[in-house]
């Protein structure tokens, strides 16, 4: 049987032991979180996020120009030492617009490129088909360039919308039309999510004043072949054509309804991509109406922000201001402010809970107002209108 002595140095080396290991444990829980408890994405020099969108084919400038814009604003936070040291690098992958491709980027970065956000996507078909990868991931996805309901009902943590909806624009439109007396009203509309949200925003504006579509007609997703579309709705000579597409193949269709002495009048909501519908129709383009989700990037008397904009894109070399671009520097903007407020630990939880405590009383993004909170994460409802001038330039 072990001595006296024996047992009192095993009990005070014990002591020793469970002391030592006490302090370690303190001692680790001292150390940064972001060591720690960071998630992917998250390095002590580096946040990563990832972008798929249009970089080619038919919609492609609805990707170059949103991208040009959040990119020219995190690379000006960059240049002024980052967040909390932390330089913000924006992957991008080419979708095409092509909601197959979309799913396949998103997954490569959540697995393979270990991005702690998904950022700037374009399109409700594309956005749909990361919308189950990301939410299985727990990943955020800040502002998508789509104004589809999918998006917003039913809520998701996990999703942060900076543009209004394309209820909010259709509506605007709607009541636009009917205040001015136009009241015979046909839609064109690509053949797919996006299309579809959009005609059911029309559908819903127009119920609310009691009147109908009077025709409507489809063109297929990066698709220019138009040709049934225009024989169905030339024959209507609608007021108002409302057209629910990309770029290409709205310029395509107005262009043949012109050719064929159209006089009726083109709206288009803002996912239209604005200056590459008027780029694209040239001699055509003016009297195009076109609604807008952001300020005027022309003017800073509405929005501090356009000057700020403008000012770092020229730093950066670009001078070719437009709507998608601002809508992606605006969209850095929020990110960034959601980023210092989680603070130095960072992680995507203390992300999403910051982001959820901007709002319009306590913060200014330059005259653009953003609205998110627990139970809502759809940043804005500011709908403006715009037209094509006889320079080709827009006027408001």
């Amino acid at each position: 049987m072990p001595s006296d002595a024996v047992m009192q140095d095993f009990f005070s080396l014990r002591r020793k032991t469970v002391f030592s290991s006490i302090l370690l444990t303190i001692g680790a829980g001292c150390l940064p979180a972001a060591s720690a408890l960071a998630d992917s994405g998250v390095t002590e020099h580096k946040i990563i996020l990832g972008q798929s969108a249009a970089f080619s084919g038919p919609a492609a400038q609805l990707g170059i120009q949103l991208h040009a814009g959040a990119k020219a604003y995190f690379d000006y936070i960059n240049s002024t030492g980052g967040v909390f040291g932390r330089k913000i690098e924006l992957l991008r992958r080419d979708d095409k617009y092509e909601a197959e491709i979309a799913a396949v980027n998103t997954k490569a970065f959540i697995e393979n490129d270990d991005v702690f956000a998904l950022f700037g996507y374009v399109g409700t078909p594309t956005s749909n088909a990361a919308l189950p990868l990301f939410t299985q991931a727990k990943i955020p996805f800040f502002a998508p360039f789509t104004g589809a309901q999918s998006l917003r009902e039913p809520f998701n943590r996990q999703i942060f919308n900076i543009r209004a909806s394309y209820f909010d624009e259709t509506e605007h439109l709607v009541d636009r039309l009917v205040n001015t007396g136009l009241k015979n009203i046909a839609v064109f509309y690509q053949n797919d999510a996006y299309g579809k949200a959009g005609l059911a925003g029309v559908e819903r504006a127009l119920k609310k004043k009691e009147l109908p579509i009077i025709d409507t007609a489809t063109v297929e997703r990066n698709s220019l072949d138009v040709s049934k579309a225009v024989a169905k709705l030339i024959a209507k000579r609608p007021d108002v054509i409302i057209q629910i597409s990309a770029y290409s193949s709205c310029a395509a269709f107005i262009k043949e309804m012109r050719k064929l002495e159209y006089t009726g009048q083109f709206y288009n909501v803002s996912f239209v991509g604005s200056q590459a519908l008027a780029d694209t129709l040239g001699k055509d383009g003016p009297g195009v109406v076109i609604s807008q989700v952001v300020p005027f990037p022309w003017s800073i008397a509405n929005a501090m922000v356009v000057g700020e904009y403008t000012k770092i894109m020229n730093k950066a070399g670009i001078k070719d201001l437009n709507f998608s671009s601002l809508e992606g520097f605006i969209a850095a903007k929020v990110f960034v402010e959601g980023l210092r407020r989680a603070g130095q630990n960072l992680t995507r939880e203390k992300l999403i809970a910051a982001l959820e405590s901007i709002n319009v009383k306590n913060y200014d993004a330059g005259g653009f107002d953003i609205n998110f909170s627990p139970s809502n994460h759809n940043g804005s409802r500011y709908v403006d209108m715009t037209i094509i001038g006889k320079d080709g330039r827009f006027k408001n």
